[in-house]
């Protein structure tokens, strides 16, 4: 123990020390602390009513309230079937709900599709060079096979002017899709075709600037824009994107 030297503060003096409580006190306290705790639970617990003594008129209260809540739940799970089959009654007489073909030749009959495997898009439906273009132009190799977008009835096939060797196929619903430009026929007026069905090769005849197939729809007897016609039908010219009954119609 190192010795204080006397020229040093005594910063001790003065001072009292306060003697140390023994352990003994401390759990003391604490032990009486709790026991305190315990005597005022058991006084409020001791004001609880019995679980036991319910009054009956509660029970029966509950009782009824739970068997409403119970008819409530089957008259609401009732009234969910009965709008079920309400819903599939309305579908099935507006006739909106499509089942699909039973046969590719069902699904040939419904089928659009694109008329080239491959092709580039060069041309748009519009006023061009101070005339109506009045159909699209699709650019493919000569001699590339083309098919009919949708079945229908050859009307015309040989050399028409302008639009050179070409096809027009009138479909169920009175429109007619007209195939221009063409360097070879593989079909004559008469015939019945279908979608997909190959019915001539492009080419570069007529008033043509290069080889493509010109494609042109007319409704009413008026050229629209197919690029419209045939988006609202399945087929996408420009994303190249045919119907979904076109690979059923092609199994």
């Amino acid at each position: 123990m190192r010795q204080r030297l006397s020229s040093e503060p005594d910063r001790y003096r003065g001072r009292r020390r306060v003697p140390t409580p023994p352990r003994s006190r401390y759990a003391a306290v604490v032990t009486s602390a709790f026991v305190g705790a315990g005597v005022v639970a058991l006084g409020s617990a001791s004001q609880l009513p019995d679980a036991k003594a319910v009054n009956p008129t509660v029970l029966q209260n509950l009782e009824e309230a739970a068997t409403a809540q119970e008819a409530l739940d089957e008259r609401a799970a009732g009234s969910g079937d009965r709008a079920s089959r309400g819903e599939e009654r309305t579908v099935a007489a507006s006739g909106t709900q499509q089942e699909a073909p039973a046969t590719p030749e069902e699904a040939a009959a419904q089928a659009w599709l694109l008329p080239l495997e491959d092709y580039e898009f060069t041309a748009p439906y519009g006023v061009r060079f101070g005339k109506l273009h009045a159909g699209i132009d699709l650019a493919a190799p000569e001699g590339t096979p083309y098919k009919a977008v949708h079945g229908g009835t050859v009307t015309s096939a040989g050399y028409n002017g302008g639009y050179g060797y070409s096809i027009t196929v009138k479909h169920d619903d009175g429109t007619e899709m007209i195939y221009a430009h063409s360097r070879r026929l593989l079909v004559q007026a008469g015939d019945q075709v279908q979608a997909g069905q190959v019915i001539g090769e492009v080419g570069n005849t007529g008033y043509s600037y290069g080889t493509h197939l010109h494609l042109e729809v007319h409704v009413d007897g008026s050229p629209t824009d197919p690029i419209v016609f045939l988006r609202s039908r399945g087929v996408d010219i420009k994303l190249k994107i045919e119907s979904v009954l076109g690979a059923l119609a092609a199994s």
